[in-house]
This record gives C-alpha cells, structure tokens and sequence, in this order.
C-alpha cells in the first residue's frame, strides 16, 4: 500500500487530496497545525491515516517533526506540501508580510527538503507542491504572497533539476493554481473568474500525480492566463 503525506491537510485542497488519497487506498499523513481539524479528518478517511500536529512557520521543530511522522509511517511515496497563507496587504504591514514568508517559504524549504533527503536515500518518490497562478506575475496588493509563490515554484524547479544532474528517480510537481475557493480567496469571489472547488483542485492535483506531469495548472484553462502572463514579461 503506497503512503502519502498531505501537508495542511486540516482544510480546503490539502483535506480533499488527504480524502482522495486515502480514498484511492494509500495510507496517508496529515500534517497541519490545527490537531482537533485533522481528528475529525481521521474519522472520515476509509484508510489507515497518521496525524501529526506540525507548525511549519516554526523551521527546527517542522524538520524533526516531519522526520518523526516519516519513522512512524515506515516511510513515504508521495508528499504534497499545500500549506500557504496570504494576505491583502497593500500597507506593507510587516507581520503580516513575515508571516507569510515563514509559512510559505521557509516552511516550504523546510518540508521539501526533508523530503528531497528522504527520497533521495530511498531511490524514488514525489514530491507535490502547491503553488499559485500568482507565482508569474508582481501583485501590489499581495507583494508578500506572490513573491513567494514564485519562490516555490523556482524552488521546485531547482530541485527537479538537481535530481536530474544526480539521476535520482524522484518526481517533482509544481502545481499552480488559479482562483480556489477556500478562505485563502480573498477579495470579492462574486467577481472572480474561473473559480474551482477543492474537491474539483484535488482530483485534478491526483489526476496530474498519476500522469507523472511536471507543471500542472488548476484549473486547467489557467494554463492560457499563464501564456498570456509570460508573454507579457518577456515583452516587459
């Protein structure tokens, strides 16, 4: 039975994936901050499932955590790393902004790399990581946020790279979504185009784990928004 771990698996894509993993028969690890979230998650999983309470803003106490739960599964085949924040933050307030760089980038290294280490010494795995639309284009209003999301998903192709130059049989995703609905939408989602659901983001995100794609784009007509935006740049 394969085993997979879902980071920030206590809400929105990362429970969906947690629950279609699980669903397709692998044992999985859910990993989020919020413990009493990923109790009632458990309760609804038909599969064996580990839980593990992990902050990973919190870089030192994420790395031995992960490599605990990894113990405890006897190891992984899969980690999807789907926890983010973002925020509206046209003033520049630098909580907000820290925050955002803790979560989503120095979490992320600290996941994928713990990861990247253990496949490595294993010979095979894939490595999932949820980034965003956002990641190709400057946002005025959320510099923070899509700053680190294109972060994430250079990371991501720098590991792939890497892994490439080493001739280690790991996979590496990078998926980017458009607009979810999920409490990380912000804005007026009346006015958003294109939204998808997190059940519809998670089967597609499983559907592209299966395919063994490299970049994936949720949904799939984002990918147009992302020729258009990378056209623009290089015009730019």
């Amino acid at each position: 039975m394969k085993k997979a771990i879902v980071v920030g698996a206590s809400s929105g894509i990362g429970k969906e994936l947690a629950t279609v993993l699980s669903n397709e028969g692998y044992i999985v690890g859910l990993v989020a901050r919020r413990t009493e979230n990923l109790l009632e998650l458990q309760k609804q999983l038909p599969h064996k499932s580990f839980i593990k309470c992990i902050d990973i803003s919190h870089p030192t106490d994420a790395k031995n955590l992960l490599e605990e739960l990894i113990k405890e599964m006897e190891g992984m085949d899969v980690i999807i790393i789907s926890s983010g924040v973002g925020h509206l933050n046209s003033n520049l307030n630098m909580d907000l902004e820290k925050e955002t760089i803790d979560v989503n980038v120095s979490g992320f290294v600290v996941m994928s790399n713990i990861a990247y280490k253990h496949f490595v010494s294993k010979g095979s795995g894939h490595i999932v990581g949820v980034s965003s639309i956002g990641a190709l284009m400057a946002n005025p209003t959320a510099p923070a946020y899509n700053a680190s999301k294109t972060f994430v998903s250079n990371y991501l192709v720098s590991i792939r790279k890497k892994l490439k130059l080493q001739k280690v049989n790991v996979l590496v995703t990078d998926v980017k979504c458009g607009f979810i609905d999920t409490n990380m939408a912000k804005g007026d989602k009346d006015k958003m185009f294109w939204v998808a659901s997190p059940e519809k983001a998670a089967l597609q995100i499983y559907d592209s784990l299966k395919k063994k794609k490299k970049t994936v784009y949720v949904s799939k007509r984002w990918r147009i928004i992302a020729w258009v935006l990378k056209i623009h740049s290089l015009s730019n």
